[in-house]
């Protein structure tokens, strides 16, 4: 059985970093993808970034790849989100995700496993 646990959300000011983790059990993913999305109220769940099993190829939603830096400790079988510079528009549930091909790895639809989201909030 496949478990995702995030943690490492929490409440910040505006300009503060934040690390998320995303500690996973149950199987290898092989030439899978693991990712961050993030939902906030009333909106779509969005593709943050991505990286491979093996912590090879990270790719990142545009708008954050300056700011975000995705990264796995295969030894821990843990996915990191290091975020730094935070803004209001970043307040959103984070969810980790596993199992899309690299062709999907920005569609949610493409992934099989999902965490229960961990809740940034970040304030002026």
């Amino acid at each position: 059985q496949v478990e995702l646990v995030e943690s490492g959300g929490r409440s910040v000011q505006a300009g503060d970093s934040l690390r998320l983790s995303c500690a996973a059990s149950g199987r290898s993913f092989g030439d899978r993808f693991m990712a961050w999305f993030r939902q906030a109220p009333g909106k779509e769940r969005e593709f943050v970034a991505a990286i491979s099993w093996y912590g090879r190829s990270p790719t990142y939603h545009d708008s954050m790849k300056v700011r975000f830096t995705i990264s796995r400790d295969n030894t821990k079988n843990t996915m990191y989100l290091q975020m730094n510079s935070l803004k209001p528009e970043d307040t959103a549930v984070y969810y980790c995700a596993v199992g899309a091909a690299a062709i999907d790895i920005n569609n949610p639809s493409g992934y099989t496993y999902w965490g229960q989201g961990t809740q940034v909030t970040v304030s002026l």
